[in-house]
């Protein structure tokens, strides 16, 4: 256990899609300081979609000793560092040299469409793969970019049967990097992202293995999110820092955002958003083609002997149902520079209060299809309902109101599925700094929404988590006791029926089927 006297920090390695971070956060949960590095996407063909491994661990290196000067913090003071990560992206490596064989494929490239159609096709396969992982067969997760990579890097599928390959996302390759290449490990969370993970039997899976072709010995080993993840041995970093604690990006947020009970919900607004529903030490298999996902939890009590020594308990997997929204803050982006219609993203909302309502106007964001509940890749975006008397004010705050229209869709099906009533939604992401954005959402969905001061709530969950293995917290109710500020909207009268019937006339006009 840490010596919490001394060290009085954590440590968070977000390693995102664009960019590589670091934040140091204290015992109350305040984000102390901060660094950031991107790193550059690559593009080699249409829906191709690549990073440098080797980038991708300098900027992460390079944020972490960014923080660490620019805070003057000894590693003595560091009780442990958690990581989060993009999850999907995958990379393979050489043991021997510890480089990657080829660049890395995002969990944003579509270059294996076709190999997921051929090998997932047959209706009763595909049904399987998503009864062993929760997952919908796609080009998304990491499994045929596994394959991929083997088939398509000269020697690689021979060099992977005789052991010589590594294979990780995010989370390995750096702990793996990080520790000198003493540990290949990934948690639960970020196998469950493979489509190779059975999410019941908390393992890799044979005969999802074999549908990929995919040899046993590339896999890392899978831990708990919180968890001996092994210590840092990097010669350009202080040594001997525990690394505790670690979760996909979206299940970190669910975490840092305290969703640790079943019911309890959040969504983040990025690029896209995340909406996740913790459900519980069960999987809830969807009808609505949600993804049902491993979340992130903390260490599972320990029982007591007859002796009164304590004894491990065996940890439970716990799960939650995810759905995503395609395009979120791109929208914002895109009413700013491809319209011309926003001088910057925060006057979005100045825009929006401007006027009484939308003016009847309905804007559709299926630039790249529809994602859950309708999952139509086919459809495409629209802007609906205008007149001489619409402005640019009304097409701004149609497309705010687009957002919370489709969360509601998306947690409409969240609640089917799991029969759970929602009391409260909690929201991060640069998109909900926009207020009018959430007090809309609050009017539409009938109950709280709350934003913390401290957006960043993905860091935070996997600093939560590095700290409960490292006991710089103890346990899930000193997290919650933790005073962190947020901000409540609470609902106002609406007509949402009214409402979200417009919306729904609008989304059957660009609706493919």
């Amino acid at each position: 256990m840490a010596d919490t006297h001394r060290r009085e920090l954590i440590l968070a390695l977000d390693q995102g899609t664009t960019s590589s971070r670091a934040l140091l956060f204290d015992h109350a949960g305040q984000l102390l300081d901060s660094a950031q590095y991107p790193f550059e996407q690559i593009y080699p063909q249409p829906a191709w979609v690549e990073h440098d491994p080797m980038e991708i661990l300098s900027t992460q290196t390079q944020a972490l000793a960014a923080v660490l000067k620019s805070s003057r913090t000894q590693a003595d003071r560091i009780a442990a560092i958690g990581i989060t990560n993009q999850r999907e992206t995958t990379v393979l490596w050489d043991r021997r040299t510890g480089l990657p064989i080829a660049n890395a494929i995002v969990w944003q490239c579509r270059r294996t469409a076709e190999l997921v159609e051929q090998i997932c096709g047959d209706a009763t396969v595909s049904a399987q793969v998503t009864a062993k992982t929760g997952l919908i067969p796609d080009a998304y997760f990491s499994a045929s970019k596994i394959a991929w990579i083997l088939d398509n890097t000269p020697g690689a599928r021979q060099a992977a049967e005789r052991g010589e390959l590594a294979f990780g996302t995010m989370d390995s390759w750096l702990i793996y990097n990080l520790t000198g290449g003493k540990m290949h490990v990934t948690d639960v969370t970020n196998a469950s992202r493979t489509m190779l993970f059975n999410i019941h039997d908390g393992c890799w899976d044979d005969w999802l293995l074999e549908l990929f072709q995919i040899p046993t010995s590339l896999l890392p080993q899978v831990l708990p999110s919180v968890a001996d993840f092994g210590v840092t041995a990097l010669p350009a970093l202080p040594p001997g820092i525990q690394i505790a604690g670690v979760a996909g990006d979206q299940q970190a947020a669910l975490f840092g955002q305290r969703c640790f009970q079943a019911g309890e919900a959040k969504i983040t607004f990025g690029t896209g958003a995340f909406l996740l529903m913790h459900t519980g030490d069960k999987p809830c298999a969807s009808q609505n083609r949600l993804i049902t996902t491993v979340a992130a939890s903390a260490p599972a009590p320990t029982a007591t002997s007859p002796t009164s020594m304590p004894v491990p308990s065996t940890p439970k997997l716990e799960y939650a149902l995810e759905g995503s929204i395609f395009i979120a803050g791109a929208l914002i982006q895109w009413l700013r520079d491809e319209m011309g219609l926003l001088s910057n993203a925060a006057e979005s909302e100045q825009l929006a209060l401007s006027v009484e309502d939308s003016g009847g106007v309905h804007v559709v964001p299926a630039f790249t299809g529809l994602g859950a509940p309708w999952w139509d890749a086919d459809a495409r975006g629209a802007i609906l309902g205008l007149t001489r008397g619409s402005r640019r004010e009304h097409v701004v705050r149609a497309a705010l109101e687009s957002l919370v229209f489709q969360s509601a869709d998306l947690l409409a099906a969240f609640q089917d599925d799991t029969g759970l009533a929602l009391e409260g939604l909690k929201v991060d992401g640069g998109v909900a700094a926009n207020n009018f954005m959430m007090q809309f959402m609050a009017d539409i969905l009938g109950f709280p929404v709350s934003r913390p001061e401290v957006s960043e709530a993905t860091g935070l969950g996997a600093a939560f988590l590095a700290g409960l293995g490292s006991g710089f917290w103890q346990d899930l109710s000193e997290l919650n006791s933790l005073d962190l500020p947020a901000r409540y909207y609470q609902p106002q009268p609406i007509d949402r029926a009214a409402l979200l019937d417009g919306w729904h006339q609008a989304l059957a006009r660009v609706r493919s089927r």
